[in-house]
């Protein structure tokens, strides 16, 4: 029980981005969270907590910090679930913002194999903490809605699933994330911004408006090397978006499918870990995109990521 409830809470970047270490998140909650622990013994633990520091660089000037507290609720030997609670804040030319992110729940079940390794299985959601629409109000630049690399919400209620496999020296998990309810309104427009002084710039941000963003399906896999009290590991995250996002054309006042929005984003991650006794350890994991997609209306596109968790397991 013990390295199922810490390999559920190690689990997976949102998406995310890269998209992927990123804010959609689905890339780390239950069977799918990277650095998973492993064990051969079977360990029995009630619950552990996550404290997590997240730093993403966006491919314009937004940086994106998340504070997360994770945590994992065991119900039995072989039940658990987890809960997400992010606080967001992001800085950059446009302005400022900060909130509470997008919730994450999910129940996740392990079974474990005859030749001792380990599979993981997790159904669960994510519950939107707003409607993407937060306004600059304290720039001199323009007024109405920022872009969605400053929104701290999707604005979507979205069904995930995913299952993964571990044994002492592998990883590999897949995934899946539908948003089933949309209530993103977001409206930032071009125009809406005529002081800012370079408008070429303001045209790099795609447009979002009440954006339907599409499914994505992903694909980790991961080399761990471990010793007594330290690991570390190197592994590949790739997400594909396999139907294409959709947004509100205000000029011809019709929805429309973006061309561009799906497809691949690959990103290649490092972590290591290090656990001072059975209840404290920490990890650090850095992850650089090497590939994306084309249009990226949602905002959860990343340069590079990087985070800093303390696990405390009771």
């Amino acid at each position: 029980m013990r390295h199922f409830i810490t390999a559920l809470i190690i689990f997976s970047a949102y998406l995310s981005h890269a998209q992927g270490c990123s804010d959609a998140g689905f890339c780390t909650m239950g069977a799918m969270k990277p650095d998973q622990a492993y064990s051969k013994k079977v360990n029995f633990k009630l619950r552990s907590l996550e404290l997590n520091y997240y730093r993403g660089t966006s491919l314009l000037t937004p940086v994106i910090t998340v504070f997360t507290s994770d945590m994992t609720f065991g119900i039995n030997d072989y039940y658990a679930i987890q809960v997400k609670v992010p606080y967001q804040m992001v800085t950059g030319s446009l302005g400022e913002t900060q909130g509470l992110g997008d919730l994450s729940i999910s129940a996740s079940r392990s079974i474990r194999l005859a030749n001792g390794s380990t599979v993981g299985i997790t159904l669960g959601g994510k519950i939107p903490s707003g409607k993407s629409d937060i306004e600059n109000n304290h720039s001199e630049f323009g007024s109405g809605d920022l872009p969605m690399y400053y929104q701290v919400s999707l604005g979507s209620y979205d069904a995930v699933a995913g299952a993964s496999y571990i044994n002492e020296k592998w990883l590999f998990a897949t995934g899946i994330q539908r948003p089933l309810i949309h209530q993103n309104e977001n409206d930032f427009r071009w125009g809406k911004w005529p002081d800012y002084p370079d408008p070429s710039y303001i045209r790099k941000y795609n447009l979002a408006n009440d954006l339907k963003r599409g499914t994505d399906v992903m694909l980790r896999a991961e080399r761990n090397f471990r010793f007594i009290n330290f690991n570390f590991g190197i592994g590949a995250l790739a997400i594909y978006r396999i139907t294409k996002d959709e947004v509100y054309n205000f000029n011809e006042d019709k929805r429309e499918k973006l061309n561009g929005t799906t497809g691949l984003a690959f990103n290649m991650l490092a972590n290591v870990g290090y656990q001072f006794n059975i209840n404290n350890s920490v990890k650090l994991i850095y992850g650089q995109k090497f590939m994306d997609r084309e249009v990226n209306p949602d905002g959860l596109t990343r340069h590079n990521v990087f985070s800093f968790s303390y696990v405390y397991r009771f």
